[in-house]
């Protein structure tokens, strides 16, 4: 809304060429004194002071359209929760269509629903392939969690592989500083893990404190991997289709390293329901949250004396009034 600011100087320069216009046409007209004495009431300060009011006003209802906001105030609140890190498995054999549509959006589906199921808690995401990175710092904001969620793709790690180990080392680097809330990672993987010992790392989160809870996401005979917009899949070097299978044993070990439990995530909602059972048990404890307030509205102030300049706009004749011509409010008594 604030480039119709840029109509101002429009109307500005409008008005001058109009002005000079109409002086040229007086002139014309005949002799100068002549036609001020036939014109006893004109006024050349009147409507420069009525156009001067209108585009001031005209500003403010610019300036009020585009809602200025500020006054933010910040306070810290407590809250009844847990603290919870998704660390999501998003390399290419999360494609595969063992489940519907496909694992990595089943596994979206069901992060979907159980985030529908916070309400006090904290939440963060961490995404991994054959490296991992945070998507989401941990965070109360499940509007911003779901958002980024949704943005995910495989694509964005470059390289591929299934670095669970790495996944779970950076879930607990993103807690930060000791708390007194129970603390989970929800692991979803398929469970094929050729990158690190991955159990080691969750029995470190245990001693921490933090339970993994694993789910995976795809069939144990596994599915073809499809390549992304086309009708092919994925082929090893030797030009053989591979074929991506659910490591279970893997995933169990994980969860028992970790304190935590595997559930098996298929086309139903017992995966999330298991999860979402787990985390209700756990112990709630009171967490400090940074709540910023929305910013207050300012545009009733510029609204309002915009209104008020039109009214006395309104009250400001052309011509001068033989009534108020004592106070000489213009100066153009001589």
């Amino acid at each position: 809304m604030l480039w119709l600011l840029a109509t101002i100087p429009v109307f500005i320069t409008a008005y001058i060429l109009m002005s000079r216009r109409k002086r040229r046409q007086l002139e014309a007209f005949g002799d100068k004194e002549l036609v001020e004495q036939l014109m006893p009431n004109a006024s050349r300060v009147r409507p420069a002071v009525k156009f001067s009011i209108v585009l001031l006003a005209l500003t403010l209802l610019i300036i009020a359209a585009a809602r200025p906001q500020f006054g933010q105030s910040e306070h810290k609140e407590k809250r009844q929760g847990i603290e919870a890190i998704v660390a999501l498995d998003i390399s290419n054999s999360m494609l595969a269509e063992d489940v519907a549509p496909n694992r990595l959006d089943r596994a979206k589906q069901m992060l979907s629903k159980l985030m529908d199921n916070m309400v006090n808690d904290k939440v963060g995401l961490v995404v991994f392939a054959g490296d991992a990175f945070v998507q989401l710092p941990i965070t109360c904001d499940y509007v911003s969690a779901k958002m980024f969620l949704n943005t995910i793709k495989p694509d964005l790690i470059k390289t591929q592989g299934t670095a669970i180990g790495q996944a779970l080392n950076t879930s607990i680097r993103c807690f930060g500083e000791q708390s007194d809330a129970s603390r989970a990672i929800i692991l979803i993987t398929d469970g094929e893990n050729h990158e690190d010992d991955a159990k080691a790392v969750a029995a470190k989160a245990k001693e921490a404190g933090i339970r993994v809870l694993v789910v995976g996401i795809g069939k144990p005979e596994g599915s073809p991997i499809p390549v992304p917009g086309t009708n092919r899949f994925i082929k090893d070097r030797q030009g053989n289709v591979v074929v991506s299978k659910l490591n279970e044993d893997m995933c169990r070990e994980i969860a028992q390293a970790g304190g935590g439990i595997y559930v098996r995530c298929d086309n139903t909602n017992t995966a999330t329901r298991a999860i979402q059972k787990e985390l209700d048990k756990m112990a709630t404890q009171e967490i400090e949250t940074q709540i910023f307030t929305d910013y207050n509205e300012q545009f009733q102030s510029f609204a309002l004396i915009a209104l008020l300049l039109l009214v006395i706009e309104y009250f400001i004749f052309n011509r001068k009034n033989k009534s108020l011509s004592r106070l000489d409010i213009f100066g153009e008594e001589k």
